[in-house]
C-alpha cells in the first residue's frame, strides 16, 4: 500500500479536480483496487487461471498508465495478499481520494453457462440489484465480506445507502461508471452486458465516487483464455484509464467557475 507519485509533472493540471480549492491544487488520487488475493482466489478459468492474478496484473497496468498522465494512484493491494473487504474500505477513505475502481473478473457457475456467457459488467452502487446477473454478481464478491453485513436484510446497509442515493458522489459513481464501460466495449469489442447497480460491500462506505468492473467472465472458454494475455489485459487497462479521463473532464467543465454576465449599458 504504497503512494507512487507520478513522473509527469508536466500535465498534472490535466487532472485536477476543480470542486474545491484542495483539489484544485493537486492532481486526482485515485485508489485502484485489484479484487480478492491471497487465499481469496476467486473465480477459475477452464485452464486454471485466477481472477486474483487477473485482477492484480490489469490493476498494475492501470495504475502506471494513470500515473503517465499525471494521476496519484494508490493500489489496495501491489501483491498477492488477503486483504478483507473492511480494510479496503478503510484504506480507500484515508487516502481521501477522488475515485475508486475497483477490478474483478466474473463467472457463471454452471457448465451450461460457463460455455455460453461472456462480457464486460460496469457496477455502482445500490440497495437493490439491477437483475438477477447483477445480483448474483454481488453476492458472489461479497461471499468474503463480513456476515453481519453481507446479508440481503441488513437495516443499516440499507438505510446507508438510502441515504447515499441522494448524494453527489453516488450521482457520480454512475457517471464514472458510464465513461469507463464505453471505453471498454470500443476498446475490446467483448461482449456489453451493460451498466448495472448492485449492493457490493467493497463500494458501500467508499467516500468518492466509485464503480466495479467486471472486466470479463473468466470462467468462459474464449474470454478467459483472453484476459490471460498481456495485450488484451493491456487493452482493458488503456480503457479503464481514458474512462477515468473522460469522467474527470466531464467534472472540471461541470464544476469550472462560470464567467459573471456583464450587465448591458443602459440605453439612453
Amino acid at each position: 500500500m504504497t503512494l507512487r507519485l507520478p513522473p509527469l509533472v508536466g500535465v498534472l493540471v490535466l487532472l485536477c479536480l476543480p470542486s474545491s480549492s484542495r483539489a484544485a491544487e493537486r492532481p486526482a488520487r485515485i485508489v485502484v483496487d485489484p479484487g480478492h488475493g491471497g487465499d481469496q482466489e476467486g473465480a477459475t478459468s477452464p485452464t486454471g487461471l485466477l481472477e486474483k492474478d487477473v485482477s492484480l496484473q490489469v490493476a498494475k497496468r492501470v495504475r502506471d498508465h494513470l500515473e503517465e498522465i499525471g494521476a496519484q494512484v494508490l493500489m489496495t493491494r501491489e501483491e498477492d495478499q488477503s486483504l478483507p473487504l473492511p480494510e479496503r474500505v478503510e484504506f480507500a477513505n484515508k487516502q481521501r481520494p477522488d475515485l475508486f475502481v475497483s477490478i474483478h473478473c466474473n463467472a457463471m457457475p454452471t457448465r451450461r453457462t460457463r460455455a455460453r456467457v461472456q462480457g464486460i459488467e460496469t457496477y455502482f452502487l445500490s440497495a437493490s440489484a439491477s437483475n438477477a446477473t447483477a445480483r448474483a454478481a454481488a453476492d458472489r464478491e461479497n461471499a468474503e465480506a463480513p456476515a453481519s453485513r453481507g446479508g440481503r436484510g441488513d437495516s443499516t446497509l440499507a438505510f446507508i445507502l438510502h441515504d447515499l442515493a441522494r448524494t453527489e458522489a453516488h450521482q457520480d459513481s454512475s457517471r464514472l461508471a458510464y465513461a469507463i464501460h464505453q471505453k471498454l466495449i470500443s476498446a475490446t469489442g467483448g461482449a456489453d452486458r451493460g451498466v448495472l447497480q448492485a449492493p457490493f460491500y467493497v463500494l458501500n462506505g467508499v467516500e468518492a465516487p466509485a464503480v466495479l468492473v467486471e472486466i470479463g467472465y473468466i470462467s468462459h472458454p474464449d474470454e478467459g483464455s483472453r484476459l490471460a494475455r498481456a495485450e488484451y489485459q493491456e487493452r482493458l487497462a488503456t480503457a479503464i484509464t481514458e474512462g477515468v479521463k473522460a469522467f474527470l473532464a466531464e467534472v472540471r467543465r461541470r464544476d469550472s467557475p462560470k464567467p459573471a454576465k456583464v450587465a448591458a449599458p443602459a440605453t439612453p
